[in-house]
């Protein structure tokens, strides 16, 4: 097995172009030096799946002339990952370029907010267990909650159905 000398040359060139834009502080610089090594790991593994031969289908050839299918799911593999990191390290970078820009991403203070701010200690309202009580937990659910309320209070009692409260049973 021999590789062509131009497309090892190739590769190294791919590697030292990508590492070199690796180590840069800018987004874009780090996005196209991962690009460049995806293809070189890419080419890397073009050139270690050995010779070419016939497609990998059972029956129509001898095992010892059909490529090995391996490094093409490598590659397909490889292509995949570059592919997701690649569109992550893009929504970082256009992220980055959102917050640089300063006058859309500032946050104002409403009234609200500095009233907060300006209060010496924020108070609470006691909530007592009748108003808890009186308040229902689901909007929409006021039915049922008149007849929870009927069968809570009166142990014994017969509830709106006719029959004996939650209380008798226990």
């Amino acid at each position: 097995m021999t590789m062509p000398l131009a497309l090892v040359a190739v590769m190294v060139v791919l590697y030292a172009g990508g590492v070199y834009l690796l180590l840069d502080r800018s987004l874009t610089r780090v996005l196209l030096g991962f690009l460049l090594v995806g293809n070189a790991t890419n080419l890397l593994l073009f050139l270690t799946s050995g010779s070419f031969g016939a497609a990998p289908l059972y029956g129509t050839a001898e095992p010892e002339e059909m490529s090995d299918p391996l490094p093409q799911a490598f590659i397909l593999t490889s292509i995949v990952i570059t592919f997701g990191v690649s569109a992550f390290i893009l929504a970082l970078i256009y992220r980055a370029w959102r917050l640089a820009r300063s006058s859309e991403d500032a946050v104002q203070d409403d009234e609200q907010d500095a009233a907060l701010t300006a209060a010496e200690s924020l108070t609470t309202e006691e909530v007592t267990d009748e108003e808890l009580a009186s308040t229902p937990e689901f909007p929409d659910d006021s039915d049922d909650d008149d007849s929870d309320d009927d069968s809570a209070d009166g142990a014994g009692e017969p509830g709106p159905a006719g029959g004996v409260g939650e209380g008798a049973r226990s």
